[in-house]
């Protein structure tokens, strides 16, 4: 393989081609909040698709779609290498940031577009990951755990509220639910995954540092929880007498505050989600449903945490209102891969960026590709630790900033089908 040289110079990011790419498809799902609404598998989403698909086309690479609706980006040459995967999303929750996402694929497919032409001992891909957040069917990461072959329900039993299932929705992007299976990767197809993505936290800005070397992804816990209890009149029925669904419910609501904030037991935990029946103002509320997620980058603790949550519930019953919890999802903590931290970290140094070690609160899609594959995670600073809001937002040099790095990173690993990238330059 040849050395680089003035004559033969190595792969650089076009950064204002980065940054126009961005804020065009800011533009698909902008809505009137200023923020982007992107759900997955809504039309918006299937239009971020397409600019996405045709910008790779532009750029002499092709896009298709698979069975679980994933978009994926490959150069010209396809003879059996080792791949070399990058990814993220670029669905949004509702009114969401034009960058959580969105970025780690556009930097993706600047990355590609340098390294497709040159000679690689692994074939660098990129991957849209479908329904990453999960905002309009309640299943996020569904296209990660497709291609890691861990969907655990069918596309019939997935739908979003006005009753349009799955199914419906990946025939309409160009998937084929009949055929889920083989969005799956084989074992050891994916010799390493890069992502690099917004903070979304206060670390790197309050640090004043440009680069985050992600050394872990914090494993969650989301729990549906019902309290009953007892509707009746507000104005007749009298205080020792009640039920109050909605009165049980604030108490769950301050536990689950306590477990992570005085009593530490996980990292965060959050009510997000809450909703009252029969929600009249003159009725006590007979039902409440709410969802508690709980969040920590150990799994011991996580657990723990969810025992002591369940005997928190098991206290607040009584005096007629009953108290259920359901776990809706559960996903590990995972730590990242050593050897490609140490690259990650290697690069941003030369580059003369001023990095450091850190944790994602956040999940990611590559927590989900670890299954199957080494990961490697970067992070640049989001302004004021904010995202998924319109508010989100990284100066433009950092977005070039965090390219490079990826670039880099994906170049020095890309030039060996061994694990010796940390050896390589």
């Amino acid at each position: 393989m040849p050395a680089t040289t003035e004559a033969n110079p190595g792969p650089a990011i076009d950064g204002a081609r980065l940054l126009g790419r961005l804020r065009r498809l800011a533009e698909i799902g902008a809505d009137e909040r200023g923020g982007v609404t992107r759900l997955g598998f809504s039309p918006e989403d299937l239009r971020g698709r397409d600019y996405v698909a045709e910008e790779a086309a532009r750029a002499g690479l092709s896009a298709r779609v698979d069975a679980a609706g994933n978009l994926i980006v490959r150069g010209p040459r396809r003879d059996g290498r080792p791949v070399l995967m990058m990814g993220s999303h670029l669905d949004t929750v509702r009114h969401g940031g034009p960058l959580d996402g969105a970025y780690g694929v556009l930097a993706g497919l600047e990355v590609l577009q340098q390294l497709a032409p040159r000679e690689t001992a692994m074939e660098p891909v990129l991957v849209a990951f479908a329904n990453e957040e999960g905002a309009r069917f309640p299943c996020p990461f569904y296209g990660s755990l497709a291609v890691t072959g861990r969907l655990d329900r069918g596309p019939d039993e997935i739908a979003d509220e006005r009753g349009v299932t799955l199914r419906e929705a990946l025939r309409a992007c160009g998937g084929d639910p009949e055929a889920l299976e083989s969005a799956r990767w084989r074992p050891g197809s994916i010799a390493a995954y890069l992502e690099l993505h917004i903070e979304q936290g206060p670390h790197l800005e309050t640090t004043g540092t440009t680069i985050g070397v992600v050394g872990g992804i914090v494993g969650r816990t989301v729990l549906d929880i019902e309290v009953r209890g007892q509707a009746g009149h507000a104005g007749t029925t009298p205080m020792k007498a009640r039920a109050d669904a909605l009165a049980a419910a604030a108490r769950v609501v301050l536990e689950v505050e306590r477990l992570a904030g005085d009593d530490g037991r996980c990292a965060v935990a959050t009510v997000g989600r809450l909703s009252v029946e029969p929600g009249v103002t003159n009725v006590i509320p007979g039902l409440v449903r709410m969802t508690a997620e709980l969040r920590d980058g150990d799994r011991e603790r996580l657990r723990a945490a969810e025992e002591e949550l369940a005997r928190r519930l098991a206290a607040v019953e009584g005096s007629g209102v009953r108290v259920t919890a359901e776990v809706s999802d559960r996903i590990a903590p995972v730590p990242t891969d050593p050897v490609l931290c140490s690259v990650i970290a290697a690069e941003a140094g030369e580059l003369g960026y001023s990095h450091c070690p850190i944790f994602s609160g956040a999940g990611h899609d590559a927590q989900i590709v670890a299954a199957l594959a080494p990961i490697g995670m970067i992070f640049v600073p989001s302004r004021n630790g904010v995202s998924h809001v319109p508010e989100e937002f990284t100066a433009d040099a950092e977005l070039v900033a965090g390219a490079r790095v990826l670039l880099a990173a994906a170049w020095r690993c890309a030039r060996t089908a061994a694990p010796a990238w940390g050896r390589i330059r």
